[in-house]
């Protein structure tokens, strides 16, 4: 079965955008997943294609409207039932590990907000899973819902040659990636590490883990607690 990622979005002239190029683009091409784009637009029911209203309780802004929202949702599982992840600020982080799960399963429908927000009756009703591409406002959630798409995308099979990468990469056991180097030996003055030339496959291995543990103390000292946590728990 062909990976879907569904998009409920007001905007979707923005996609494939940057999907449709190097890794996902040719995995489109493939066949290994599709894209199924929905207007959101298209299921407003008054003849002015009314999608927002203002907040209630007063306040800056406009809300999208439950009742459209909720006709597009309604739609798109009616084409394929896909857990429904909604882009937002107030979500919860996004994590590889979470990433990872989709990409073993048939999809994800993504919805994108826009304006303050979205009614939060609808993504309750609709039983939505909130989350957050990080600690940054952006003006809608194309942009983050194409960051979940391209993480996913580039985890199923058949995507990345080397299915040694993704294993190797940022966050996948708990800590981020080491440096990484190559040709020319000098460059500008800087050298690469002799360690990385030696030959010497064990000690490379050594060397590479503590460059990934270091640098994880030192720029994410949540990972590494949560890392520390765990190992301790077993």
């Amino acid at each position: 079965m062909t990976w879907c990622a569904q998009v409920l979005t007001l905007y979707p002239e923005m996609f494939p955008g940057p999907l449709g190029l190097s890794l996902a683009g040719k995995a489109q091409e493939a066949g290994i997943w599709r894209l199924d784009l929905l207007d959101i637009r298209g299921f407003a029911r008054d003849k002015h294609r009314t999608v927002d209203d203002t907040p209630a309780g007063g306040g800056p802004g406009m809300v999208m409207k439950a009742d459209v929202v909720a006709a597009a949702i309604d739609a798109g599982r009616e084409k394929i039932d896909l857990p429904l992840l909604v882009m937002t600020p107030r979500g919860r982080p996004l994590t590889q590990e979470r990433v990872a799960a989709l990409a073993q399963g048939p999809g994800v429908a993504i919805l994108c907000g826009r304006f303050e927000g979205i009614d939060q009756r609808v993504i309750d009703a609709r039983g939505g899973e909130e989350v957050c591409v990080g600690d940054i406002v952006l003006s809608g959630g194309e942009i983050a819902g194409m960051a979940l798409i391209d993480a996913a995308v580039r985890l199923l099979p058949g995507v990345m040659g080397d299915g040694q990468s993704a294993i190797e990469e940022s966050f996948t056991n708990g800590i981020l990636e080491y440096p990484h180097y190559t040709r020319p030996q000098t460059w500008e003055g800087h050298d690469i590490p002799p360690v990385l030339l030696s030959g010497h496959h064990g000690e490379i291995e050594t060397w590479r883990r503590q460059q990934a543990e270091q640098a994880t103390k030192e720029r994410r000292p949540d990972l590494w607690a949560r890392r520390n946590a765990k190992t301790n728990e077993t």
